[in-house]
């Protein structure tokens, strides 16, 4: 009897452990990379992750441990996945089976300043996202997400370092939203490495941000109620954060009169080409002498699930596949 109450007791005592959790391990350029155990002390513990502590999510957007999942200290045997080459792939691995299957994945990486990012507190760094997947398929309701795909590999998310980021030392964070409750529930871990063999494609202002910051508790990507009447016929969802790394306006010039057209690529994958206000429509319209030119410059956005600008790239920059998600100009 008192064996049986001991069980039960202990039971009650993790149900969040089997509810939640986080990201456990790295698989990077073929070494695998063990994370941090939570619910253990950190005395002894040496991993490239970042510390946390609890398998509960983070359910506001502004919390101040919104960057990494912990309040910005490293561990006493902190390290770093060293010569990780721009353009190789990094796999997070969250525990097994992931119980959060509908919202939006994201990925991103922070540079660090000096030759390490150990001791540097997250909250105080500039972040831009190189990956993300939101609704993949289907409506708001009943469609397959980004974190349903990641449930279906096994509970891991596999990304791609940008060739064109240039070398250092970063903290990448791969998070995980769940939207099947309100408000939002985050989950995102952190763990440093080094970029080396990188390009020089530094980020825009518009692609960083900070976190927090850069998100908000009002965010339609972070309130959309997905059991609501709208949610069972719509079909596109706004992935939040800032654009994406890489992503850039594409521009087209034909000869003769012609209409110029400007979009910009965002997380939404949504382009505004005209304005209007009452029932006027201002369109602007410019004429060119020049040859007929049309693409995506390089290092933009050409390609990716969900992406509808051009898919061609200014000479002689061709249309790289990076991942199911993203393809850039190169």
């Amino acid at each position: 009897m008192v064996f049986k109450l001991s069980a039960v007791l202990a039971l009650a005592s993790l149900p969040q452990a089997f509810a939640h959790g986080g990201v456990l391990s790295y698989l990077i350029a073929g070494t695998k990379y063990q994370g941090v155990v939570p619910y253990n002390t950190l005395v002894g513990q040496t991993s490239i992750q970042r510390p946390w502590l609890t398998y509960n999510p983070i359910l506001n957007a502004t919390d101040p441990t919104i960057a990494c999942n912990d309040d910005g200290t490293s561990l006493t045997l902190q390290l770093t996945a060293a010569g990780v080459p721009a353009g190789s792939s990094i796999t997070a691995y969250w525990n097994q089976p992931w119980p959060h299957p509908y919202g939006p994945m994201l990925v991103y990486l922070a540079q660090c300043p000096g030759t390490t990012c150990t001791n540097v507190n997250p909250s105080t760094l500039k972040w831009f996202k190189i990956d993300q997947s939101g609704l993949i398929n289907g409506t708001v309701f009943a469609g397959y997400w980004g974190d349903g795909k990641m449930i279906d590999q096994n509970s891991s998310w596999t990304t791609t370092i940008p060739a064109s980021v240039p070398s250092g030392n970063y903290l990448i964070r791969f998070e995980t939203i769940a939207l099947h409750s309100l408000p939002a529930q985050f989950y995102p871990e952190c763990a440093q490495i080094q970029i080396t063999g990188g390009g020089s494609l530094a980020p825009t202002a518009a692609q960083l941000v900070s976190f927090p910051g850069g998100y908000s508790n009002t965010d339609p990507g972070l309130t959309i109620d997905i059991y609501s009447n709208d949610a069972q016929t719509q079909t596109t969802y706004p992935i939040p954060g800032p654009p994406l790394y890489g992503s850039s306006s594409v521009v087209t010039t034909t000869t003769g009169p012609t209409t110029t057209t400007k979009s910009t690529t965002t997380t939404t994958f949504t382009t505004k080409s005209t304005s209007s206000v009452g029932t006027t429509t201002t369109t602007k319209t410019t004429t060119s002498t020049q040859p007929v030119t049309s693409g995506v410059a390089e290092f933009g956005q050409c390609g990716g699930t969900g992406y509808t600008g051009s898919t061609t790239c200014v000479s002689p920059y061709k249309c790289t596949y990076s991942n199911d998600y993203y393809s850039q100009c190169l």
